[in-house]
């Protein structure tokens, strides 16, 4: 199970990421802010997103609105001391399938969250996608260019794969980082930037037309 927890309250956070890893939940991804969850969330498909009704840079409620909008189709579990009826309506009715009041015990969490999990919310992804001249093979992990094949490294295909499946958003340096290598590998940002460079180069786009920098941001593919 891959699980992406909003939470700005760093002794829960914590402590909700190593009883759900020690109850063996392979993947956590933690982040503190409304606009952080919103980024991760679209960047990666989650069996799961646990999401803070109270949160900075962007609450809760209106994090999963936004993200409905946007047509994510992943499973949204509101987490909040907020009890009233009202307020689990609200939740509901901004898109969350399922909602915990704290505070709550760690195994409803996981039986929670494994109800969510499985139910059939991941999308299906295309196994060809053409993009210009150039054609991804996601099953084989290939990529073509005018049909002649080009040797990437598996982190280049990454990349590039990641950047197509979010043609129009700028994906910044930490959400690539924690999505090609994990967020806690000995990795700096200039190995990120190394590896766009590599993949520029082998696709032939020294002039940055197709991999375009967003200067102290990050990179994207426009649409």
């Amino acid at each position: 199970m891959k699980v992406l927890l909003a939470e700005d309250d760093v002794y829960l956070g914590e402590l909700i990421v190593h009883l759900l890893k020690k109850k063996g939940v392979e993947h956590v991804d933690w982040v503190q802010e409304g606009e952080d969850a919103y980024d991760y969330a679209l960047a990666s498909f989650y069996d799961v997103i646990i999401l803070d009704w109270m949160l900075p840079n962007g609450d809760g409620v209106s994090v999963c609105q936004r993200l409905r909008k946007h047509g994510y189709h992943g499973a949204i579990l509101m987490l909040t001391a907020k009890d009233a009826v009202q307020d689990r309506v609200e939740g509901l009715e901004a898109g969350a399938d399922d909602y915990l009041v704290k505070p709550f015990e760690i195994d409803e969490l996981i039986a929670r969250l494994k109800a969510l999990s499985r139910r059939t919310f991941a999308p299906i992804q295309e196994e060809i996608v053409r993009w210009g001249a150039f054609e991804v093979n996601r099953t084989t992990h290939t990529l073509t260019k005018n049909g002649e094949q080009m040797i990437l490294t598996p982190r280049e295909f990454q990349l590039l794969d990641l950047l197509l499946q979010n043609k129009g958003r700028v994906l910044t340096r930490d959400i690539i980082l924690d999505r090609i290598w994990g967020y806690d590998a000995d990795v700096s940002m200039k190995t990120i930037d190394a590896t766009v460079k590599l993949l520029r180069k082998k696709i032939g786009d020294e002039q940055q037309q197709l991999i375009k920098t967003v200067r102290g941001v990050g990179y994207t593919i426009e649409k």
